[in-house]
């Protein structure tokens, strides 16, 4: 289905008479096209007769104090007319958060996961301030963050761990950061004191310059970007960089995403959004994004990243399955004869409740395993298809780590720090980084040809800075294969450890669009024009 502006209003949505309406050279939609940047700006301009400042200074006062609100939680490169389907989950929570602010209530519990997601640096002290001015009114504010200048500024830090999933779940700490910096068990008061940290590199991969080692996208004009050329080098990880709003995604996933998947596709580009030259050069691109792995309970990480095939293979080769002609079908939740028929091998029943979400409830034949009884008699050292399912991936390495075509796959998973989600976990209920991660544990499982393109949207959202760690670990080897790897990113840990930057701005909305430094990490902390350089010269000197 496409949609098209209406002929009649070209997409204004009111009338003529509406829009004959003017504020000085302005009608109501003009307004609300603009960035809150330059609406708060064009309002600040108006000038007003004594009788027209009567009517209007109080409305306006009012307008000025929202938009300012909205400016505050680091959103002035929206504009007002944008659809709230396109917003992402960052910038809509922010926006509830700035409608709070300007309520002005007291003795409210505020809850926010992770405000700070999608926000570049300078934009996360005036969302910071934003969280402290409400704290001020007299209200609550509990964060889940994992953003280290966000817990610096707490009163009060709860850290929970020691590690994640059967290793977490207790109390590390709870008291007053100084407290949290001494705490020795604690991995954030390490990564907050210094004790631990992510390393710069001592030395950085080179980016070449010649045609064959890069891809180089020629007038990219999507969104707000203004006819941009920019280089990718090829076998190198490259950090896109640059304020919220200022162009990131429009050149990475509508352009050189977008065209180099319709070019491996159908061999040609789509004209009018800019070209990618030097496609030749790789063999395919992969976007690694934080989408679900699977939307039903029956998708599970053993399923999706390939480990359950030698797992129902080795199972079927077991005398016992043998004696009774068990094939490794026998041993699939997908297939009639080995599931438990009453779930359809889901081990839940899914309730449809109409005008609410589903609910799902454990099965009652099989209790929630899945399988019918005969399949759940056959035993590999002791353990059945539905325990197997159940162990996480730490514990299942240790139990098949003499079996290679097993062991290798669940090492994959392990690598990324999934070591704590068993095999069966449902799908719905990985977070989105959790979701990526498994995505690039498949990817490592693969072989690579080295030649293709791997494009990561902020792959940090929802990370601790140990499992970013591990993160770059993975991307490392990825490059290390010849790869290429293409990362959109605010946080510095991650972009300091890139072999190359591209930093678009300066600003956000039609502010932004530009291409404002390319080089090093070294090279981008040295200009003085880039945002993001002013931050990484930081962190680079720490």
């Amino acid at each position: 289905m496409n949609e098209q502006p209406c002929p009649k209003c070209h997409g204004a949505r009111l009338k003529p008479e509406a829009l004959a309406t003017r504020i000085g050279p302005w009608s109501i939609i003009d307004l609300t096209r603009m960035p809150i940047d330059q609406l708060l700006g064009e309002l600040e301009k108006l000038e007003f007769g004594q009788r027209e400042k009567m009517i209007a200074g109080p409305i306006l006062k009012e307008v000025r104090e929202r938009l300012s609100f909205l400016q505050g939680v680091g959103l002035g490169y929206l504009s007002l007319d944008r659809k709230a389907g396109t917003l992402s989950g960052g910038e809509a929570q922010r926006i509830r958060l700035a409608s709070q602010i300007g309520s002005r209530l007291a003795g409210v519990l505020y809850i926010l996961d992770e405000p700070s997601i999608g926000l570049h640096q300078r934009d996360n002290n005036k969302l910071i301030k934003t969280l402290l001015d409400l704290r001020d009114l007299g209200n609550t504010v509990i964060v889940v963050e994992h953003d280290t200048d966000t817990i610096a500024t707490a009163d009060h830090v709860l850290d929970i761990g020691p590690g994640a999933g059967v290793h977490g779940g207790e109390i590390i700490y709870s008291g007053p950061v100084p407290g949290l910096l001494d705490c020795e068990r604690s991995l954030t008061g390490g990564y907050l004191s210094g004790r631990l940290e992510i390393p710069v590199p001592a030395k950085r991969r080179k980016a070449r310059k010649t045609k064959k080692y890069n891809l180089i996208v020629k007038n990219a004009s999507v969104n707000n970007l203004k006819n941009l050329t920019v280089r990718f080098p090829l076998g190198v990880m490259t950090c896109v960089t640059g304020v919220s709003g200022s162009g990131k995604s429009s050149l990475v996933i509508e352009t050189l995403y977008r065209q180099a998947h319709q070019f491996f596709q159908t061999g040609r580009q789509t004209p009018g959004i800019g070209t990618v030259v030097g496609l030749e050069h790789i063999d395919k691109v992969i976007d690694i994004d934080q989408s679900p792995i699977g939307r039903t309970p029956r998708s599970n990480p053993a399923t999706y990243t390939g480990v359950l095939s030698p797992i129902r293979e080795l199972l079927a080769r077991l005398p016992e399955s043998r004696a009774r002609g068990y094939k490794p079908g026998r041993f699939s939740f997908n297939l009639k004869g080995g599931r438990c028929e009453t779930c359809e091998g889901d081990g839940v029943i899914r309730i449809a409740m109409h005008f609410l979400p589903d609910i799902y409830v454990t099965c009652e034949r099989c209790h929630g395993r899945r399988y019918n009884q005969e399949t759940l008699e056959i035993r590999y050292r002791g353990k059945n298809i539905a325990d197997i399912l159940a162990m996480t991936v730490e514990e299942a390495l240790d139990f098949f780590q003499n079996i290679p075509p097993i062991k290798n796959r669940l090492q994959t998973v392990f690598d990324v720090g999934l070591g704590y989600i068993t095999l069966g976990q449902s799908s719905v209920t990985l977070s989105g980084g959790e979701a990526q991660r498994v995505k690039l544990a498949k990817e490592l499982s693969r072989r690579s040809t080295g030649r293709t393109l791997y494009i990561l949207d902020e792959p940090t959202t929802g990370l601790h800075p140990a499992d970013i760690q591990h993160l770059l670990h993975v991307l490392g080897r990825l490059v290390d294969s010849g790869n290429t790897v293409v990362v959109i990113e605010h946080n510095l840990d991650v972009i300091k450890t890139a072999d190359y930057i591209v930093d678009i701005g300066p600003e956000g909305g039609d502010g932004g669009g530009e291409l404002v430094v390319a080089g090093t990490p070294e090279e981008v902390a040295a200009c003085p024009a880039s945002y993001t350089g002013r931050f990484l010269k930081q962190t680079l000197a720490s």
